[in-house]
């Protein structure tokens, strides 16, 4: 089960992504960021405090969606992880193209 709260902070879009990012989840999420990067959204921050566990679907929608954003110089930034989950994406490789920071005022401050 996976709640996904939107907010928008001047042109940058915040997702608050709270339970499970899998296989079951993941199809919801890719709507909802291709439906914002399709309608111009091109900053994005995705907040992972509550994210419990992400699966390959999840980085898989992540991945899209960073690809989606290349040609309009767009950008996805990860913030608040827990140790756990930054592993996932230390072992996936994913830390090497989408930054991940501590704060969500580092986030915001990373466009």
């Amino acid at each position: 089960m996976m709640k996904l709260i939107q907010n928008k902070q001047g042109d940058i879009h915040i997702f608050k992504v709270v339970g499970r990012l899998d296989s079951m989840t993941a199809p919801q999420f890719d709507e909802v960021l291709m439906q914002i990067i399709g309608s111009g959204g091109s900053k994005l921050v995705i907040d992972c405090e509550d994210l419990e566990y992400i699966s390959s679907a999840g980085l898989r929608v992540l991945n899209k969606a960073t690809k989606r954003l290349q040609p309009e110089a767009g950008k996805i930034v990860l913030c608040l992880m827990v140790d756990y989950i930054r592993e996932v994406f230390e072992i996936a490789g994913f830390d090497t193209f989408l930054p991940i920071v501590g704060t969500l005022d580092d986030a915001l401050g990373a466009f």
